[in-house]
């Protein structure tokens, strides 16, 4: 019996498949979203490697039931399919649309699409290099997800005439070396933080219909339940060792906490008019994410950050607009450009201190850390 071959990121059963279909569709991908995406700044997503070694003698025999549970969910693939283009997806009258809210919203497509493919060009190369059945099983699903979701933000992309060569980007980006426990923090939190992002928005579009100004937000239900299971599986990876989440790790927690929830404050920011355009509050919309993100990390981290001391919001919006500082005096140049970098990133190191050094809440980690999608 002969076995059909995908033909859609949507249908493809591994990453291999999922990446075939996007290398066959490079041939219309443009330079310009490829070049966004080959950024390397504090806000641009970034491109990770880590002590793969580390990783495969990982012992999953200690969260064995949960783990399995786990598993046997992402093998039953219940978003197969999903991430295409059906009789939902409204047309969109891109040459109509606000010149300002097209150049954030392409953007915001753009930063996604990077992000869900470093998930997928780091899980993909543990499964490449890994011998551990659990774990190389585990990174195997985990990146035909992301690959899924990459190449639906590129068919959304498509449609305004760019489009970014994931291929390219493999070979070209920047990688950025992270021990195996910093990519456990940042990327549990990545993954979290991406859940709690795409419920609200869901949520808010679904009682406020007539500011769904593109179709894609339809699909983030399905969307951040992948990326709640994917942050479920580094919860688990983590609770195989009670050092990771004690002791003086527990700073380094609070640092990723702290840069994970800053980052997004900041970047968000940068996009007023897609935030109007969704009739979201910037400030309104980060804290709820982190409000959402904090009870469900609870689940592993003993710590959560006091987003509701006095230095917190305040240390936000210094980072802010230390951060528009920093990007003018990059763009001005010259000597006076160089003295402007200079005392904004002075001002954003200092914001930055005072955020963390916030007090956090501590708390009992509980037993069971498997948590299923709530909000």
């Amino acid at each position: 019996m002969n076995v059909q071959t995908p033909t859609h990121t949507a249908d493809a059963t591994t990453v291999e498949e999922g990446l075939a279909i996007q290398e066959a569709q490079a041939v219309i991908d443009s330079e310009s979203a490829t070049a966004v995406a080959m950024q390397d700044t504090l806000l641009t997503p970034r491109f990770y490697t880590t002590d793969f070694d580390e990783l495969d003698a990982i012992d999953v025999s200690s969260v064995r039931e949960d783990w399995d549970q786990l598993i046997a969910q992402m093998v039953s693939d219940p978003n197969k399919g999903h991430f295409r283009k059906n009789e939902d997806w409204d047309h969109i009258d891109w040459e109509g649309m606000d010149p300002e809210l097209r150049k954030e919203f392409i953007d915001f497509l753009i930063s996604s699409c990077t992000a869900e493919f470093s998930g997928c060009v780091l899980y993909k190369e543990m499964k490449r290099r890994g011998n551990n059945a659990d774990i190389t099983q585990l990174f195997q699903l985990m990146a035909r997800d992301e690959a899924r979701h990459a190449g639906f933000i590129n068919d959304a992309l498509r449609e305004v005439g760019v489009a970014v060569n994931l291929g390219f980007l493999t070979q070209k980006k920047k990688y950025t070396y992270f021990r195996p426990k910093f990519i456990y923090y940042a990327t549990y939190l990545s993954e979290k933080i991406g859940y709690a992002r795409y419920i609200t928005i869901f949520r808010h579009l679904e009682a406020n219909p007539e500011h769904r100004f593109h179709p894609i937000f339809k699909w983030f239900r399905e969307w951040c339940n992948d990326e709640f299971s994917h942050g479920e599986a580094f919860a688990l990876l983590m609770k195989t060792d009670p050092k990771l989440t004690s002791g003086r790790n527990v700073l380094w927690i609070k640092f990723f906490l702290t840069a994970v929830y800053s980052t997004m404050y900041v970047r968000d920011h940068q996009r007023p008019a897609f935030h109007a355009a969704l009739g979201v509050d910037p400030d309104w919309y980060g804290q709820e994410v982190f409000r959402k993100t904090s009870e469900i990390s609870r689940q592993i981290f003993p710590i959560t950050l006091d987003i509701d001391h006095p230095r917190w919001m305040p240390g936000l919006k210094r980072l802010q607009k230390a951060s528009t500082d920093l990007d003018a005096a990059k763009k001005r140049g010259g000597v006076m450009g160089t003295l402007g970098k200079i005392g904004a990133g002075a001002r954003a190191a200092m914001a930055f201190v005072s955020l963390y050094t916030i007090p956090a809440k501590r708390h009992t980690v509980p037993e069971n850390t498997r948590l299923e999608p709530a909000y």
